[in-house]
């Protein structure tokens, strides 16, 4: 039996459960912090019989809540049956352990929560590692609950033990699971690394989706890539990072990075796992930052979206808001908004119908000019297929007929694909201009 079993943290389907929201001064600007709270125990499929929220100044070191709002909340589990109490506040092992004792049911955090709705998403090697390495630190300080009663084993004929308590041998055995994970994530690391590097040297654009959970990224990525990631209308639907080359109009070959959804408060310990996933987004040459153009909240959610690409530092990638979704709303149609330099900063699409992709690829194409090549090339009369390609990805500027029946193309292209063209046999290079 694998330890983790032992002591996880971890939330079984359906359990009758109560949420409890505590509002703290630091959140109550957060206007809707209830109800995500409440989708997020949706998202693991609880059963969530009632919601209950709770306001304080400060938070008390015995139980985080007031000794009469614990009565209250013991007389509830009492009456409900109740399986599980989850806080939406952060909670100490120790602070853990004292509303258990007497609540009489299990307790749980939201940052256990979300560990729990990971380790139920995660479906890739990598991402499984990454969500066992979060869930394997948090645990480590909440061991002592399940060990209080234990002391070190007594010595004598017959009795002489490790020299250890159970607590200590867990503890032991969960930093050498950590320092196994580590090591397997790094070699994927190092492979992710070798591939950065290799789209680098080759001047190959990426561009990375980001924003907050549930805002229609991995919808956009499966509409520009034609790929069949798992989109869903939940909190963390797609966990494991996806990228794919695609061939953008106007722009060319380029590959787009899809990540993972973000939340206000995200934990330490996931941000940490995830830090080799999200630097995908700080080595982007453009930033997605996809919006639900249909949540009343969106201002907040950018702004918190925001302070996280600042934590992992990607706030110096050229960015674009994507306002997704328009399709919920009435009497929004697909624009482009321009800043006072004549910049394309804001896009407002439908992922899901396909409304206002082209602005998108246009908005692209703009950011990315910096990476294009406007080139003359002549292409023989029996390469003339790679003609209606150039058509497909590129902007062609000029195109006619010489007398010896070759095509005579100028374009604009990114400095890889044209690279790749002229790889090709039957292309020539006239000349090259490259983007300033």
């Amino acid at each position: 039996m694998e330890l983790f079993d032992k002591q996880k943290d971890a939330v079984g389907q359906g359990e009758r459960t109560l949420l409890v929201y505590v509002e703290l001064p630091n959140n109550r600007h957060i206007h809707n912090g209830m109800d995500e709270f409440a989708e997020l125990a949706s998202s693991s499929g609880l059963s969530v019989l009632k919601n209950l929220k709770v306001s304080r100044n400060n938070a008390k070191a015995k139980h985080f809540i007031g000794s009469g709002k614990v009565e209250e909340l013991a007389e509830l589990v009492k009456e409900l049956e109740l399986d599980l109490v989850i806080f939406s506040a952060e909670l100490s092992p120790s602070q853990e352990r004292n509303l258990e004792a007497d609540l009489k049911c299990q307790v749980m955090d939201r940052t256990g929560l979300i560990l729990d709705i990971f380790s139920l998403r995660a479906s890739s090697f990598e991402g499984k590692l990454q969500v066992e390495l979060a869930q394997l630190r948090h645990l480590s300080t909440r061991l002592v609950r399940g060990w209080t009663h234990l002391e070190r084993q007594k010595g004598g004929i017959g009795m002489r033990g490790p020299g250890e308590t159970q607590l200590e041998t867990d503890k032991r055995l969960i930093a050498v699971r950590i320092k196994n994970i580590t090591k397997r994530l790094d070699k994927v690391h190092k492979q992710r690394d070798l591939g950065r590097k290799s789209r680098i040297k080759n001047e190959l654009p990426m561009v990375a989706l980001a924003g907050y959970t549930n805002a229609g990224k991995s919808t956009l990525f499966n509409t520009i890539t034609k790929a069949e990631v798992f989109a869903n209308d939940q909190l963390f639907a797609t966990l494991d990072s996806t990228i794919r080359r695609v061939i953008l109009p106007a722009s060319g070959e380029a590959v787009i990075a899809d990540t993972v959804g973000f939340i206000q408060n995200l934990p330490h310990d996931l941000v940490a796992a995830f830090k080799s996933t999200l630097e995908e987004t700080s080595q982007a040459n453009v930033l997605l930052h996809v919006v639900d153009a249909a949540d009343e909240y969106n201002i907040e959610k950018i702004e918190q979206v925001q302070e996280i690409i600042t934590d992992i530092g990607a706030d110096k990638v050229p960015s674009i808001l994507v306002m997704n979704k328009i399709d919920c709303v009435e009497n929004l149609e697909p624009r482009l908004d321009r800043d006072e330099n004549g910049r394309i900063f804001r896009v407002w699409i439908s992922a899901q119908t396909g409304d206002g992709i082209d602005l998108l690829y246009q908005a692209l194409a703009e950011q990315l000019s910096g990476m294009m090549t406007r080139a003359k090339i002549q292409i023989d009369v029996k390469s003339a297929y790679i003609r209606s390609e150039i058509h497909n990805i590129g902007y062609i500027h000029n195109e006619k007929v010489d007398d010896f029946g070759q095509w005579v193309l100028e374009i604009n292209v990114t400095h890889h694909y044209l690279s790749k063209i002229l790889s090709l046999k039957g292309v020539t290079l006239l000349w090259e201009q490259k983007a300033q």
